[in-house]
């Protein structure tokens, strides 16, 4: 596999970072120093790749084969997975769906005891048919005050719900709570300076040149809500602020990872895009997150072309 060619000056890194398709990046960081990146499983079985600085990676195998992978969703695919480490244990939270299939997909879950597996899948969490949401798919695990939350949903609404003690199920008697309106997909929660940051994708994901998914933003004092755009209205409403929008060289920005601080306290974040250049799949992008006024901004709200390595 083919890794994108990097800046011949030693601290400059050139988008994308990895130059084939790796949708709907997770990245965690392992024991051993490295980062773990998964993504939504155009390479079969859900793929994993390591890297010491975000800008230089490597593939090193798949969460699950074709005899472990998921299969409570027939023919569907392991989509938009989100890898946590809770309690001495790697946990892999993923969608699986078909396309169109709104109403049979779901939301499962894998262990391991490290980021490069053997991933052992408890199965299905929910589906939509069975927790009334429809569209169940993306999730997102955050930990808040001691408890444990997967938000989800994909242009059906925003959800959470509050999990068990070990994450792997919903606690009993929980119901699914809505956090933001139908404009959204891919969700992530940061909290930083005493606010949470929902962002999320709006637009159309997979229609290569065409697509027209964007990266947004809004703010909470609260991780249940409810968050708002600069002015005060509200996600549940489809206000939000611009993150990263398309430019000249790339079109369907969004579905951002986890942020990641480096040794100098910058900000970065991965996410997906389609290169106009190249617009076979979605490849890695990475961008450095300032934070202005209360706000995180990528600098021209565009997808930049080369940028300084980030410092770990």
């Amino acid at each position: 596999m083919r890794l994108s060619a990097q800046d011949m000056t030693a601290d400059v890194y050139r988008n994308p970072v990895i130059d084939y398709s790796l949708p709907d990046p997770s990245v965690v960081r392992g024991d051993d120093g490295f980062f773990y990146l998964y993504a939504t499983e155009d390479i079969r079985n859900l793929p994993i790749h390591r890297s010491k600085n975000l800008t230089d990676w490597e593939y090193v195998g798949t969460a699950f084969t074709d005899q472990t992978r998921p299969d409570f969703e027939e023919k569907g695919g392991i989509w938009a997975p989100d890898i946590n480490k809770i309690g001495g244990k790697y946990v892999l939270y993923y969608s699986m769906s078909a396309w169109g299939g709104e109403w049979t997909c779901g939301i499962g879950c894998a262990t391991a005891d490290n980021p490069v597996g053997p991933f052992t899948d408890h199965g299905k969490m929910f589906r939509s048919n069975e927790i009334g949401v429809k569209n169940s798919i993306d999730p997102f695990y955050i930990e808040d005050s001691g408890r444990k939350y997967l938000f989800w949903g994909s242009f059906r609404g925003i959800y959470a719900v509050e999990l068990s003690d070990d994450g792997l199920s919903v606690k009993e008697g929980e119901v699914p709570r809505k956090i933001a309106g139908t404009a959204y997909e891919g969700t992530y929660i940061h909290k930083k300076g005493g606010y949470y940051y929902l962002f999320a994708s709006i637009g159309s994901c997979c229609e290569g040149l065409r697509s027209t998914y964007t990266t947004v933003v809004g703010r909470s004092k609260d991780l249940l809500g409810p968050y708002v755009d600069k002015e005060g209205n509200r996600m549940l409403d489809n206000c939000h602020e611009i993150l990263i929008h398309k430019s000249d060289s790339f079109v369907g920005t969004g579905h951002n990872s986890e942020i990641v601080s480096d040794k100098d306290g910058n900000d970065w974040v991965l996410y997906h895009a389609v290169s106009v250049e190249n617009p076979d799949g979605r490849v890695l992008m990475l961008d450095r997150v300032d934070w202005q006024g209360g706000w995180p901004v990528v600098a021209g709200d565009v997808p930049s072309a080369e940028s300084r390595k980030p410092c770990f």
